[in-house]
C-alpha cells in the first residue's frame, strides 16, 4: 500500500510538472535547510552482515539496534540493484524494511525528488551524481549524516564536506564502440572528440540528452572540458550537422538505436566505461571477448552519491541503510549488480568486472562548483544548438 501510495504522488506530480524535462527545472518552493542530526543509535551485541560500523582508531566499534517496524524507501535511478538475499539479511537482522522506489534516468530522478521535496517520496536518494550534486545540495533536498565507513572510502570521491551526498560508487562516462561494426566496414574507431566531427561518421552516434540524462551530462560537460567554455558550442553545431541522434536517457540510447545492443543502426553511444563486461556476463550465448569498445579519448570522471532525505520520519533507519550501502558487503555487490566501481577501498572486485572493464588513466573532470555554476545555461545553449 505505501508503494502504491508513493507512485501514486509521484504521477501527480509529473502529472502537473508535464512537459519540464530540464534536469534544473523545479517548480517546487525551496524549503529552509534541514541541518538538525539525529543522535546515534544504541548499540547492540550482534550486528548484520553489512552494518557493523567501523571505529575510529582508538575506540569500540558501535553497531545498530533493532528498528522493528521501521520502512525506508529508497529513491534511485533504474539502474539501481542489490542481491536480494543481501537485503533480505538485512531486513532481518535490522527490523527495517526496504523498499525501492526506481524513478527513470538519475536526472529524472533528480526532478522529482526536488519536486516533490516539501512532501518527500522516500527516505534515501541514491544515484545523484558529480554532475548534478551541486543542484541537490542548493535545493535543501538532504540532511547530513557522517557515517563511519566513509573511513574506507577514498577521500578524493567525497565531494561534498557537509556530508549530505556520500560517495557509493565511482566510474566513466565513456564513447563505446560496436567492435564488429567497424572491423566489417574497415572504418577506423575514433579515437577522440574532434574525430567524431569527421564525414566518416556520420550519422553513426547516439547521445543522451543532458536535460534528462545523466551520461548525457557527463557528456557535455566532457566537451566543455575538452574544448572550453567559449569553444564546445562550435563543436556541438559540427556535431550536429555530421546527423547525430539524441535520445532522453541511457536505456533508450544502448537499447534502441545502438547496434549491439539494440538491433539499432548507430554503432557510436554515450555509455560506461564498464558497460562491456556486462556484454560479456549476460551474453547469451556465453562470449569470451566483449562485442563492445570503450573510446579512452572521450571518458568524463563520474561519481554516485547517497543521502538521507529532509522530511524523513525514519531518520536513524535511513542512517542504517546508508551503512548497509557502503559495507564491504554491498560494495563488493555493486560492480557485477550496477557494473561500477565501489567506493569502498576495502571491497575487492571480481575477476570478470576487472578483465573486461577499462579504467581510463586520465579521463575528463571539472569541479562541481563550476558544473552548478554554469549547468543549467550550457544545457539551455545545447538545446538550441541540438534540438533547435
Amino acid at each position: 500500500m505505501r508503494r502504491l501510495i508513493v507512485l501514486t504522488v509521484v504521477a501527480a506530480m509529473l502529472s502537473a510538472s508535464c512537459g519540464d524535462d530540464d534536469t534544473d527545472g523545479s517548480s517546487a518552493t525551496t524549503a529552509p535547510p534541514a541541518t538538525q542530526t539525529t543522535a546515534p543509535p544504541a548499540t547492540q551485541t550482534t550486528a548484520p552482515p553489512g552494518t557493523q560500523t567501523t571505529a575510529a582508531p582508538g575506540t569500540s566499534a558501535t553497531e545498530p539496534p533493532q528498528v522493528e517496524g521501521a520502512t525506508v524507501t529508497i529513491v534511485s535511478h533504474d539502474s539501481f540493484s542489490v542481491t536480494e538475499e543481501l537485503l533480505a539479511g538485512f531486513e532481518e537482522q535490522t527490523g527495517i524494511d526496504v523498499e525501492i522506489l526506481t524513478a527513470g534516468d538519475a536526472g529524472e530522478m533528480l526532478n522529482q525528488v526536488v519536486l516533490t521535496k516539501d512532501d518527500p517520496i522516500g527516505d534515501v536518494v541514491f544515484g545523484i551524481d558529480n554532475t548534478l550534486m551541486s543542484k541537490a545540495l542548493d535545493e535543501d533536498l538532504l540532511v547530513p549524516y557522517e557515517s563511519p565507513l566513509l573511513a574506507e572510502t577514498s577521500d578524493e570521491l567525497e565531494l561534498d564536506p557537509s556530508h549530505r551526498l556520500l560517495p557509493v560508487d565511482r566510474g566513466d562516462v565513456c564513447l563505446n564502440y560496436d567492435v564488429a561494426y567497424f572491423a566489417d566496414q574497415g572504418l577506423d574507431v575514433p579515437q577522440t572528440l574532434t574525430d567524431l566531427t569527421d564525414p566518416s561518421y556520420e550519422g553513426l552516434l547516439v547521445v543522451e540528452n543532458p536535460a534528462t540524462s545523466s551520461p548525457g551530462l557527463a557528456f557535455l560537460l566532457a566537451t566543455v572540458a575538452e574544448f572550453g567554455a567559449d569553444g564546445w558550442q562550435d563543436y556541438w553545431r559540427d556535431l550536429a550537422a555530421n546527423d547525430i541522434a539524441v535520445q532522453p536517457g541511457w536505456t533508450e540510447a544502448y537499447y534502441t538505436d545502438f547496434t549491439v545492443a539494440g538491433g539499432g543502426d548507430r554503432p557510436l553511444v554515450v555509455s560506461y566505461a564498464s558497460s562491456p563486461p556486462a556484454e560479456v556476463i549476460f551474453a547469451d550465448p556465453p562470449v569470451t571477448e566483449a562485442p563492445t569498445g570503450v573510446i579512452e579519448g572521450t571518458c568524463f570522471g563520474q561519481v554516485e552519491f547517497v543521502g538521507i532525505l529532509a522530511g524523513t520520519d525514519e531518520e536513524a533507519a535511513a542512517r542504517q541503510v546508508i551503512d548497509f550501502l557502503l559495507s564491504t558487503e554491498v560494495q563488493e555487490d555493486i560492480p557485477l549488480n550496477m557494473f561500477v566501481f565501489p567506493a569502498n577501498e576495502n571491497a575487492a572486485l571480481p575477476p570478470e568486472f576487472v578483465d573486461y572493464t577499462v579504467v581510463p588513466s586520465d579521463p575528463l573532470s571539472m569541479p562541481p562548483d563550476e558544473i552548478g555554476a554554469n549547468r543549467q545555461a550550457w544545457i539551455e545553449e545545447w538545446n538550441e544548438i541540438v534540438v533547435g
